[in-house]
C-alpha cells in the first residue's frame, strides 16, 4: 500500500469480510457502496444530500471528465473531490467500461481504445498511459487501469484475447502510474471461464497492485452466473487487499457478492431507479405510478431516516404523476439511503458471525414487487 493507504480487515464471516479503507480523504467502512456521480454529479442529489444518505465514497468517470469539463479544469479545481465539494475519498473509472457501452464509437487495438464523442463525433484517445495521465489529474484517491471490457456471452477466444490484453493494458498503466497518493487497483477479467478468471488473477497479483477490482461481470450474464465468476476469481486474490465488483448491481447481487467475499461496489441503479419512479425498501420494491399508492398515507418506509421518508406515499407518487422533478430528487435519494442501509447492515452481520442468516432474511425481505400499505 502506498503512505496514507490502508486496508484493515475486522471480522469475517466465511468469505465475507468486514474491514475499513483508509485513503488520504479519509476512511471508510466496508463492506461499501459508492453513489455512481460520472461527471462529478449524483444525478439529481446536490452532494450535501449525498452525505447524509451515509455514503463515505463516490465514483467518478476518467472517459466523462476528460471530455467535459477536461481533466485540466479539474485539477486546477483541486482535484474531483473538490470540484464537487465532497469530502470524502473518490474512485475514477478508467474509461474501459465504454469500450462495452459505447462499442459502436470505439476501435479497440493493442494500443488503446480509440473513441468517437457520443457528444460531438470528436476523436478521442484512451490509452493505458493516457489514462493514468487523466486519472492522476482527476486526482481521485483510487484510480482503475485501463482495461477491456467485452459484453456477455461471447465466444471463449474473444474473451480470452480481450483478458490478455486488459494485463497487457495493467502492467502499463502500472508503468505508467506515477501519484504516490492514489493508489492503482488492477481489474480482473476472463468472462464466465473459470481458468481464464485464474489466468487474470495471478497476472495481476504478479504486476502488484494495492487493491483488485473484479471486471467484465454485470454485462447481460444473469446473477447466477456472476456469482459463479465471483466463486472462480475471489480465492486467488490476495486477502490483505479490497476486493471491488464493478458495475453491480441489485440489491441481491450486493447480498450474494458480500458472501463471496468482495468488499466495494458500485451501481447507478439507486437513481435510475428512482427517476423512474421505482424505489428500493426492506419490504419489498414499490412502483409509484401504481394507482394503489394515491391514496397511502405511509412513508416509503418505516424506520428510515431519509427526507423522502417524511412524506406519504400519495404525495410521493403525485410528484411524479404531476411530471415535478422533486419525485425523482426524493426517490433517489431514499433510494442512495436504503443501498447504504442495506451495506451497514451486511457489515453488522458479518462482525456478528452471522452473515448467512441475516442475508437470507434480507433477500427475502427485498425482492417482493410493487408492496403496499398492506406490508405494514
Amino acid at each position: 500500500m502506498q503512505p496514507g493507504f490502508a486496508f484493515e480487515i475486522e471480522a469475517t464471516d466465511g468469505a465475507a469480510r468486514a474491514g475499513t479503507l483508509t485513503t488520504p480523504h479519509g476512511s471508510v467502512a466496508t463492506p461499501l457502496f459508492m453513489p455512481v456521480a460520472t461527471l462529478a454529479s449524483v444525478k439529481g442529489v446536490d452532494i450535501g444530500r449525498v452525505r447524509e444518505t451515509g455514503a463515505g465514497m463516490v465514483l467518478s468517470n476518467a472517459y466523462h471528465l476528460h471530455l467535459r469539463p477536461g481533466e485540466q479544469m479539474v485539477e486546477q479545481a483541486g482535484g474531483v473531490a473538490a470540484f464537487m465539494g465532497w469530502n470524502g475519498p473518490t474512485l475514477t473509472d478508467s474509461g474501459g467500461f465504454q469500450v462495452f457501452s459505447l462499442a459502436r464509437q470505439v476501435k479497440v487495438t493493442e494500443d488503446g481504445a480509440f473513441f468517437r464523442s457520443h457528444i460531438d463525433g470528436s476523436p478521442a484517445e484512451f490509452t493505458p498511459e493516457n489514462s493514468m495521465r487523466i486519472q492522476q489529474a482527476i486526482n481521485a484517491d483510487v484510480a482503475m487501469q485501463m482495461d477491456h471490457v467485452v459484453a456477455l456471452p461471447a465466444d471463449r477466444r474473444v474473451v480470452e484475447d480481450a483478458m490478455r490484453r486488459s494485463l497487457r493494458w495493467a502492467e502499463r498503466c502500472r508503468e505508467a502510474h506515477a501519484r504516490p497518493d492514489q493508489a492503482l487497483f488492477g481489474i480482473v477479467h476472463g468472462g464466465l471461464d473459470p481458468e481464464l478468471r485464474h489466468e487474470s488473477a495471478e497476472g495481476l497479483r504478479s504486476i502488484g497492485f494495492p487493491g483488485y477490482a473484479v471486471g467484465g461481470l454485470s454485462v447481460g450474464e444473469g446473477q447466477e452466473a456472476m456469482i459463479a465468476a465471483l466463486q472462480a476469481t475471489v480465492p486467488h486474490l490476495p486477502a490483505d487487499r479490497p476486493r471491488y465488483l464493478m458495475g453491480v448491481g441489485q440489491p441481491e447481487d450486493i447480498i450474494a457478492a458480500v458472501q463471496a467475499g468482495i468488499d466495494m461496489f458500485d451501481c447507478v441503479l439507486p437513481t435510475r431507479c428512482g427517476r423512474n419512479s421505482l424505489v428500493y425498501t426492506f419490504r419489498g420494491r414499490i412502483r409509484l405510478r401504481n394507482a394503489r399508492h394515491a391514496t397511502d398515507d405511509a412513508p416509503l418506509e418505516e424506520g428510515c431516516p431519509c427526507i423522502a421518508c417524511r412524506h406519504p406515499r400519495g404525495y410521493l407518487r403525485h410528484l411524479f404523476m404531476a411530471g415535478e422533478m422533486l419525485g425523482p430528487v426524493l426517490a433517489s435519494i431514499h433510494n442512495l439511503t436504503f443501498y447504504q442501509r442495506l451495506v451497514a447492515r451486511l457489515r453488522a452481520a458479518v462482525a456478528a458471525g452471522r452473515l448467512v442468516a441475516e442475508a437470507a432474511v434480507i433477500h427475502a425481505a427485498v425482492a417482493p414487487d410493487d408492496v403496499g400499505d398492506t406490508a405494514r
